[in-house]
């Protein structure tokens, strides 16, 4: 199956992703890197230039060739038995032994022969029925044949690997309910969106998939800096991060209250720390800030003039004068640097202040560990009537009180909570049946539209406004019915 756009190929230095049977995995393409990969290990070079959704098999050395499609031989009849109910699992059906598998695979023998080797030494193949001998094939190919897809990264595929390999990383927001929030939230090109995640930057990604690098997103964070790992994994193209904002949690409750400024902002430890986040590619400007930080040498510099001193001390030199002059030299533009940096950061920050002050944001998305009240009520401020909103929470209690809040205080309808029920299907001819593990709890969803909240009247004043809004004879006849 062609993911995303169709012919794409591999390039380095792209993310791409593994994918082996139902399991994946994201790697970044480079040359003599060692991967390792469901006990295989290999490296990516022969991948690059072939196109995303080739399946390649490891060969040894652990190089990558693209998989020949082999006919499979099926024209002689297969013997089969009737039924399992005779066959006992002794573990002395298969005559070849764990060594004399061990030799095969040292000798370079595909893993196809291999198979075809276990059936043919197997005493109890032929017995069992033709469905059961289907299912022993697909578990030795699936141990033997060491068979590898790489295919592009998109949203299904990474919120796919993100919940099966680390879901408490996205606070186990499955894929369907993912999809659900996409829907609900009315994401499309040309928006303005406010995202609110602690989802290693998967909503995002998400978000910014189906905008299409048309429209803006705010992105509020908590804490130094906004991780967007899973974001970076998507492979967008630089103009997608244009209008992309971010702005901090901390800062909301100023900033709607009238008192912002960017001048408060975090001193220059915290900086460093951010730059040092940033350099660990959790951000779209990895690449810039990675040099940022190469240039910046900063905690050396003070070690270094330390050793200009003792040299000092052994013997005065021309050439220490000049080398202490230099180190100045660099120390101010160390400075400088540093300003320009922090100037960036408020022009920045300014921006995302100024989209949010609009107030007019098309829609909201929160998937955070942080409880949904708080948030909702203050971010729900920027956002234009009439908008959708959805919520993400593991938990359904949270949003239970959440529900009452937003009802209490009006300006939002259409209210719902829901939760997405998800059970996979094999479909196979005649044992199409659904699978036996299913998923617990792909978490829950509050969901609304925005209104004009007249801030002028509570409830029962709202209630009274009703009656009087009631069409003169209905009233009456209401009046008669009381005498």
């Amino acid at each position: 199956a062609m993911e995303g756009l169709a012919g794409a190929r591999i390039r380095e230095g792209d993310c791409a992703v593994l994918k082996r049977g139902e399991v994946f995995k994201a790697v970044p393409v480079l040359r003599r890197r060692k991967i390792i990969f469901e006990k295989q290990w290999f490296y990516l070079d022969n991948a690059i230039g072939h196109v995303y959704g080739t399946t390649f098999e490891v060969t040894n050395g652990g190089n990558l060739q693209p998989k020949q499609e082999v006919e499979e031989t099926t024209t002689e009849t297969k013997e089969a038995g009737t039924d399992n109910r005779n066959i006992v699992d002794d573990g002395k059906s298969q005559k070849l032994t764990h060594d004399d598998i061990k030799a095969l695979k040292d000798k370079g023998i595909k893993g196809q022969e291999i198979v075809q080797q276990l059936i043919e030494n197997s005493t109890t193949f032929r017995d069992k029925t033709e469905f059961a001998q289907d299912k022993y094939i697909k578990k030795k190919k699936k141990k033997y044949e060491a068979v590898i897809t790489i295919v592009k990264p998109s949203t299904r595929i990474l919120s796919t690997m993100y919940y099966a390999r680390e879901p408490g990383k996205i606070n186990h927001l499955r894929y369907d309910t993912l999809a659900q929030m996409l829907t609900l939230g009315n994401i499309h090109a040309g928006n303005k969106m406010i995202v609110m995640e602690t989802c290693a930057g998967l909503v995002l990604g998400a978000v910014m998939e189906r905008m299409g690098g048309y429209g803006s997103i705010i992105q509020m964070y908590p804490g130094g800096g906004p991780v967007r790992a899973a974001t970076s994994c998507f492979g967008f193209p630089k103009p997608f991060f244009d209008n992309l904002h971010e702005f901090p949690l901390s800062k909301v409750h100023s900033l709607l209250s009238g008192t912002f400024s960017t001048e408060t902002l975090p001193s220059d430890p915290e900086d460093n720390a951010l730059v040092e986040e940033e350099s660990n590619g959790l951000t779209d400007e990895k690449q810039i800030s990675l040099q940022e930080t190469e240039e910046e040498p900063t905690t050396e510099a003070p070690m270094e003039i330390n050793q200009a001193e003792e040299q000092e001390t052994m013997d005065i030199n021309a050439e220490d004068v000049e080398f202490k002059e230099n180190k100045e030299k660099e120390n101010k533009e160390n400075v400088r640097e540093k300003q320009m940096k922090q100037w960036e950061r408020r022009k920045k920050l300014t921006e995302a202040a100024a989209l949010l002050r609009e107030k007019n944001a098309d829609g909201l998305i929160v998937a955070s560990k942080f409880h949904p009240t708080p948030l909702l009520l203050s971010l729900l401020e920027f956002v234009a009537p009439s908008r959708p909103f959805v919520v993400y929470c593991q938990y359904k209690e949270p949003l239970l009180e959440c529900y009452t809040k937003l009802r209490e205080r009006g300006g939002v309808i259409n209210l719902k909570l829901s939760e997405t029920w998800l059970r996979n299907y094999q479909v196979l001819p005649d044992r199409s049946h659904p699978k036996l593990t299913m998923s617990g709890g792909g978490g829950y969803l509050l969901s609304g539209i925005t209104v004009v909240l007249d801030k002028g009247k509570s409830d029962s004043s709202n209630l009274e406004a009703l009656k009087m809004e009631e069409p003169s004879p209905k009233r009456c006849k209401v009046q008669d019915l009381h005498c």
